[in-house]
């Protein structure tokens, strides 16, 4: 078991949603977690919540000199860096016809550049501590597609070969990689979804985020075998399609 007692984590998009439960996961586990965020008011309310594990910091994942904050503040406030999670993203709809290139763009900056600009910055930290873990959430949209929603799509399935390229390049530094795949979850993203979205899947409901925390949990202390793989998450809406078979 990986104890993270003494020892920091960074959460994005950490304020609400998957992020804040994660961090709430990781904390109950012992380490000391800096829930980053730009939503300023819904992030220190969570680290408040927290207690004494918890600390909030400003960061927008595009910005490469925060992010190099936000990590100095975990291990000055926590102890040596063990956890990255790369949460944050956001997602927009639009047809390829007709969504602006712009907010293509913009999706992408967020969704996958920031998380590559936090493990650039996180992977020497870590290695200088002797090791850690980074959990990217990627999506089911990173194991298939979905009709508009196409920046999200290209960004999850970017994610997705970033971690394994990482964990290819790290392991050998004792730095695990892994990626998360959840299908539709009780979010602020996913308020105006209807419930119609789950009812074809095997578990036909909306997952919690609490649900994708406990697996975040789970190869952070317990998977140490585990690098470069895909968990998922989607109440089984990705393994396949049931058919009405004949009567006779």
């Amino acid at each position: 078991m990986f104890d993270l007692h003494g020892r920091s984590a960074v959460v994005t998009g950490g304020a609400r949603g998957i992020g804040a439960a994660i961090a709430r996961s990781l904390a109950d586990a012992g380490a000391g977690v800096v829930v980053a965020d730009i939503l300023d008011h819904d992030g220190k309310e969570t680290a408040d919540a927290i207690g004494r594990n918890g600390r909030y910091a400003h960061l927008d994942v595009t910005r490469e000199t925060e992010w190099r904050e936000v990590i100095g503040i975990a291990e000055d406030s926590f102890g040596p860096l063990a956890v990255l999670v790369n949460n944050a993203g956001i997602l927009d709809y639009g047809a390829i016809e007709s969504e602006p290139p712009a907010m293509f763009r913009h999706v992408l900056e967020v969704d996958l550049v920031g998380a590559w600009l936090g493990m650039h910055t996180a992977a020497p930290v870590l290695r200088a501590a002797g090791g850690g873990v980074i959990v990217n959430i990627s999506s089911t949209a990173g194991l298939t597609g979905y009709a508009g929603i196409g920046a999200y799509v290209a960004s999850k399935w970017g994610l997705r070969g970033l971690t394994k390229t990482a964990a290819l390049e790290l392991g050998a530094a004792g730095i695990r990689v892994c990626s998360v795949h959840p299908g539709p979850i009780h979010t602020p993203m996913t308020a105006g979804m209807d419930a119609s979205v789950a009812a074809a899947q095997p578990l036909p409901r909306f997952g919690e985020p609490e649900e994708v925390a406990a697996m975040v949990r789970f190869l952070v202390t317990e998977a140490s075998f585990s690098t470069g793989s895909e968990f998922v998450l989607d109440g089984g809406a990705t393994a396949g399609q049931v058919l009405a078979l004949p009567t006779s």
